[in-house]
């Protein structure tokens, strides 16, 4: 009986020792193939896209001196050095004389707590509605800027002046310099470190909001050396 006894100890503690451990995500992604396409008309299928969410305010002594909110995907950094982004608008919109009045805006990030405003955002014109006052957003003086507001709520704003105004065809892109950044102090650790991974952002694709989900890489991670992925990953990475 104490032999059998033993073996069965022995048995369980190796079954413990070789149990595999539960292991994090891993920067490996799936082996590509080769796919069949079918033809579509020309379109923006360019997915997914940020969503952004634009301060605005015409000239105080313009027709449209309130302070605006406009939701656009058409949004995206155009330059490092001046750091540079571009907005496309259609001139129709209430925002467009406004942001031409005055040269400037904000692009406010979205998190999840901001998106039912910013869809809101979307659908609503300035003409009809105070959008900061019907989605209980606050309005904040931004560095940089005389006119365009930041919404408090927002957990990265962007201050943008405008150097160039482009007509596309169905809408006008505007080209502006980046020139202050203001975030949320529960974004930036320790270290000084900005983790906008732990903002929660949206992004949209084809019509649909996604909230942005488990990090799967980092710039580099194709080439970079088993420490610096054990260090960006995890100790599992490999």
């Amino acid at each position: 009986m104490t032999q059998k006894g033993s073996g069965q100890e022995g048995s369980s503690a190796r079954e413990t020792k070789h149990t595999p451990k539960k292991r994090r995500s891993r920067p490996v992604p799936a082996t590509p193939v080769a796919r069949a396409k079918s033809a579509l008309r020309p379109g923006t299928l360019l997915s997914p896209v940020p969503v952004a969410l634009v301060s605005c305010r015409g000239l105080p002594t313009g027709e449209r001196p309130g302070a605006n909110l406009i939701t656009l995907a058409w949004a995206g950094t155009i330059c490092s050095e001046p750091p540079m982004v571009s907005i496309s608008i259609r001139p129709s919109r209430y925002s467009h004389q406004q942001i031409l009045e005055t040269g400037e805006f904000v692009i406010n990030l979205v998190d999840h707590a901001l998106l039912r405003a910013t869809d809101f955002c979307g659908v609503k014109s300035g003409r009809d509605v105070d959008k900061f006052a019907d989605c209980s957003l606050t309005p904040v003086k931004m560095a940089t800027m005389d006119y365009a507001p930041a919404v408090a709520e927002s957990p990265l704003c962007l201050a943008c002046q405008v150097k160039q105004v482009i007509s596309l065809g169905s809408h006008d892109c505007f080209l502006a310099e980046i020139t202050a950044v203001e975030v949320a102090q529960d974004l930036v650790n320790q270290k000084d470190r900005l983790c906008l991974d732990k903002a929660d952002l949206i992004a949209y694709v084809h019509g649909d909001y996604h909230r942005l989900g488990e990090r799967v890489g980092f710039f580099g991670f194709s080439v970079a050396a088993p420490s610096v992925l054990a260090r960006r990953m995890g100790p599992s990475a490999r």
